[in-house]
């Protein structure tokens, strides 16, 4: 419930004022008739109480209440938002090669990067997101949606081993920017997270990185990781799993190239902290404002209110003159 024009309730105050007078100064104002004969009087069809004689101000003190409401145009309604702006398209990509597996990051550069990226899903709004995963080749784990639950989901499952193993920049960017090419939003972006180098693939990363400048998408490139040897598991056809010592190389130039190409950034994080921070920083980065318009629709009451004032100043007139007659 809301009033068109909540200001005139402010009237209300001064009713208890009124009251007050009408029980404290009113008495001492009366009226003293004589009769010369009383006879007369005890002939009327009734003599009034003292709740009768003061009915009609109790009417008209309620119905100057209820004319205040009235006036004031109490309503309810409900209001209806629709979003104008397209906001941005994100697709994020995620190295599952098995170099992923290293310890630099606890417990894994995977689980960190899993991590920052539900953050960074967590703090988008009416942005469409989607999940491309690469080792040798690309993969949409899970195409552009509003739907950030299912997302989570499909990058919960995103893990080392589903995809052939190797490091294919070029083809992961290929991927995202297919499924951004015939998008309508304002923005389009690609963020790549790796830590390697491009060894797999039939697309060269420049090639592809040209492909979505041409196309007018932005590629934010993240290599995560250590330069050195560390410990990394991996699925052995006799021994099973276990770890063993490998060295890791990140082909920076690289990255830099491509994001210098689609005229995105190139960042390096070293610890889960700043993995942290760069998804933080892209995330203010790349932000829209959304335009909405609202649409309110309301019912008035005010006819309620006034409907009963209205019987109330029926009721003083009338029944004082007829069934609640008093002597004068």
């Amino acid at each position: 419930m809301s009033f068109e024009h909540p200001w005139l309730l402010l009237a209300l105050i001064a009713l208890p004022f009124w009251l007050r007078y009408h029980w404290v100064a009113a008495p001492s104002m009366r009226w003293n008739a004589r009769y010369s004969d009383i006879h007369v009087i005890r002939r009327l069809a009734g003599v009034g109480t003292p709740i009768m004689a003061r009915a009609p101000f109790y009417f008209r003190f309620a119905a100057v209440a209820l004319l205040i409401l009235a006036l004031a145009r109490p309503q309810t309604g409900s209001s209806e938002v629709e979003i104008i702006s397209q906001g941005i398209d994100i697709i994020l990509t995620l190295d599952l090669s098995t170099s992923m597996s290293a310890s630099d990051f606890q417990p894994t550069r995977l689980t960190a990067a899993k991590k920052a990226l539900k953050e960074f899903i967590s703090g988008r709004k009416n942005d469409r997101i989607g999940l491309v995963v690469f080792a040798a080749r690309g993969y949409t784990q899970c195409p552009l949606t509003l739907d950030y639950p299912t997302l989570l989901e499909f990058l919960e499952k995103s893990d080392i081993g589903m995809l052939e193993d190797g490091t294919a920049i070029g083809m992961a960017i290929a991927s995202a920017a297919n499924r951004l090419k015939d998008s309508k939003a304002k923005s389009r972006i690609v963020i790549l997270l790796t830590d390697g180098m491009n060894n797999a693939g039939s697309i060269d990363p420049a090639t592809a990185a040209r492909m979505a400048k041409t196309l007018g998408i932005k590629v934010y490139t993240i290599g995560v990781g250590k330069e050195g040897i560390f410990n990394q598991k991996v699925d052995d056809p006799l021994m099973g799993q276990r770890t063993i010592a490998v060295r890791t190389t990140i082909d920076e130039s690289l990255l830099l190239r491509i994001a210098s190409l689609t005229g995105g950034q190139y960042h390096r994080a070293q610890d889960e902290r700043k993995l942290q921070m760069i998804y933080q920083e892209i995330d203010m980065m790349e932000k829209t404002d959304i335009k909405t318009k609202v649409y309110i629709h309301k019912t008035d009451w005010f006819f309620w209110p006034l409907f009963g004032a209205l019987a109330l100043m029926l009721l003083e007139i009338i029944l004082p003159a007829t069934r609640w007659r008093i002597a004068p």
